[in-house]
């Protein structure tokens, strides 16, 4: 029958309509997501990661920097007392 459709099934002929390429190039994804990690997306991959990853340590070092060096004034928070008067103690703990 020559008005039969033929299946291509296997390695040979034209390639599917619903295929998508592999990896997370073909993958469904949004534009913000592509903004946030475009290491995933860009090629060459490897200097791109090194990047963000540089980056990102960065920035986890300046935040460790910043609690180190914040001021003790915010270890202070007003306490009342049972006659309604307030007053500003030191946060303690049990381990001082």
């Amino acid at each position: 029958m020559s008005g039969a459709p033929e299946s291509h099934s296997g390695g040979s002929g034209a390639p599917e309509a619903g295929f998508r390429s592999p990896g997370l190039r073909g993958a469904r994804t949004t534009s913000l997501f592509r903004a946030i990690n475009p290491e995933l997306f860009i090629r060459p991959n490897k200097p791109v990661m090194f990047l963000g990853v540089l980056s990102l340590s960065l920035c986890v070092g300046y935040l460790g920097y910043l609690h180190a060096t914040s001021d003790p004034q915010q270890e202070l928070y007003e306490a009342v007392h049972s006659d309604g008067e307030t007053s500003m103690r030191r946060r303690s703990s049990r381990w001082d």
